[in-house]
């Protein structure tokens, strides 16, 4: 199989201590797209990982599927794992998702499929409508997306950290993200609101992770909590704004700001089964 010539998407997977997820979950991905006939390159970024997860990785790229081992080392956080990753990729569509297969793999292709055809280009992302986390993951998952809700009512999404994204390269350049943990979500949706970015956003079923640990900790809501309030009320949404009136030196689209932003609407289509 290898690496297609011309990638139509480039999948960014963050891997930390994940030896247990991806044996099951890589191929998985890579065949689902094989499937549907789209040109996949799946960017393993082993994220400072001590177990065998860069060893498996490096294995499925010498069998010949189409998988780019990437390391990145000191491990600082989940969405370094994924700033890292970017300047690998080569596709104009890039796409990021966790390695604990919580998404089928079907889904992630329809989703691809479903966002290649827009126009104009969308964020296309997963809303976990049917999840299987217990309750109290499911009353803090509540609290949160209100609480998002409440300081961003036109974000266009209600499962903000719903993932796989999948966002045109251009795009994902002139956000200029700076996230190193875990509110690398969020800040993808926020400053694709206003870009003015629409969101094509697909209910799928999510699935209990099977193999591996969750790296999320409860110190993540607290992260998530104080960073909301400082992008909504400091000033470091208010200057990446105004960058955006700048003329781009490096080929990334020029929106125009807050003030030429459009109203972020999700278009909702219930994943089949």
């Amino acid at each position: 199989m290898g690496l297609p010539a011309e990638p139509e998407l480039s999948l960014i997977v963050p891997c930390y201590n994940e030896q247990a997820a991806i044996p099951y979950t890589i191929p998985q991905l890579v065949q689902a797209f094989e499937r549907a006939g789209h040109r996949l390159e799946l960017i393993g970024c082993d994220n400072g990982s001590r177990d065998r997860t860069g060893e498996i990785l490096r294995e499925f790229a010498a069998q010949g599927l189409p998988v780019v081992y990437h390391r990145v080392e000191p491990n600082e956080g989940y969405g370094n794992g994924v700033l890292k990753s970017i300047p690998v990729c080569r596709a104009p569509w890039i796409g990021i998702i966790p390695a604990d297969g919580q998404v089928d793999a079907e889904d992630v292709a329809r989703l691809f499929e479903a966002v290649k055809h827009t126009s104009p280009p969308m964020l296309g992302k997963v809303r976990r409508r049917f999840r299987m986390d217990g309750p109290l993951r499911k009353v803090v998952s509540i609290f949160y997306n209100g609480f998002v809700w409440m300081l961003y009512p036109r974000l266009g999404s209600i499962d903000v950290n719903g993932s796989p994204k999948i966002i045109p390269r251009d795009a994902l350049a002139a956000m200029d993200l700076q996230s190193k943990q875990w509110f690398l979500d969020p800040e993808i949706m926020i400053k694709s609101h206003y870009m003015g970015v629409r969101v094509l956003e697909m209910n799928v079923f999510a699935r209990m992770r099977g193999n591996g640990l969750s790296h999320v900790r409860g110190s993540t809501a607290w992260e998530f909590f104080v960073k909301l309030l400082r992008m909504r009320f400091g000033g470091e949404l208010s200057r990446w704004k105004k960058s955006l009136t700048r003329p781009s030196t490096d080929g990334a689209p020029g929106p125009g700001g807050a003030a030429g932003a459009r109203e972020a609407r999700p278009h909702e289509s219930s994943a089949a089964r």
